[in-house]
């Protein structure tokens, strides 16, 4: 009787590891998803619907023209063009996607980072200055970063601030892969000084230490274009 009571026990005790270990929340694919009381609200769905697979056709998994130099029109000098399931739609539930990335002559991929995405970068052309900062910890915040030639191959870890500068004085690309099919991307100064509405530069300068006129005229630089 103690030997089945204890298998009985074990059973049990696994059956409910396996249920802790199983019960997660599936990956977001957009920034949020409020939950509409009403269904007949609804609009969004984690993700994109589903067409039906009998109407499904080769161009659901096609894009042309990756191959083509971009118009670098950006005050940075880089440019990003994008290959996820907003240009492929057969990319959707499939936790993938790609951009190419031109940079002009000392072109910058300006500090950012993607939510939803780990990244691995190859330089196809130029040479590139590329790292990543580490999270906060008592050690404070570590640059991992590393000079990239043409065929080198560089990982931005989910979530993490990262960015890509061409070091040259010629055009440079790579291209790079991401871990979702919407990975999407927080550009650091853009979201800081150019959210609409502003952040309070009381705010700013307290957090960034500087004066306010200082964040006032960082403010204004991102909201020339709006």
């Amino acid at each position: 009787m103690k030997s089945s009571m204890g298998s009985l026990f074990v059973v049990l005790l696994f059956a409910l590891v396996c249920s802790l270990v199983n019960a997660t929340d599936p990956g977001s694919l957009q920034d949020f998803c409020v939950a509409a009381k009403n269904p007949n609200a609804a609009v969004f769905v984690n993700g994109l619907f589903c067409k039906d697979p009998k109407l499904a056709v080769p161009e659901d998994f096609y894009l042309a023209g990756f191959n083509k130099r971009g118009e670098i029109k950006s005050p940075v000098g880089s440019l990003v063009t994008q290959a996820n399931v907003a240009q492929i739609a057969g990319l959707n539930t499939l936790g993938i996607s790609m951009v190419r990335i031109d940079y002009a002559p000392y072109g910058l991929n300006p500090p950012h980072t993607h939510p939803r995405a780990t990244e691995i970068l190859v330089v196809l052309e130029g040479t590139l200055e590329v790292g990543f900062v580490t999270s906060n910890s008592p050690d404070g915040n570590k640059l991992f970063k590393k000079l990239l030639y043409k065929g080198d191959v560089f990982v931005f870890p989910i979530g993490l601030i990262h960015f890509q500068y061409n070091v040259g004085k010629t055009p440079a690309v790579a291209i790079a892969a991401l871990s979702s099919q919407n990975p999407g991307v927080i550009t650091i100064a853009n979201a800081v000084f150019g959210s609409k509405a502003p952040i309070n530069d009381d705010i700013l300068a307290k957090a960034f230490q500087v004066d306010k006129k200082v964040v006032d005229y960082l403010q204004s630089q991102f909201w020339m274009d709006n």
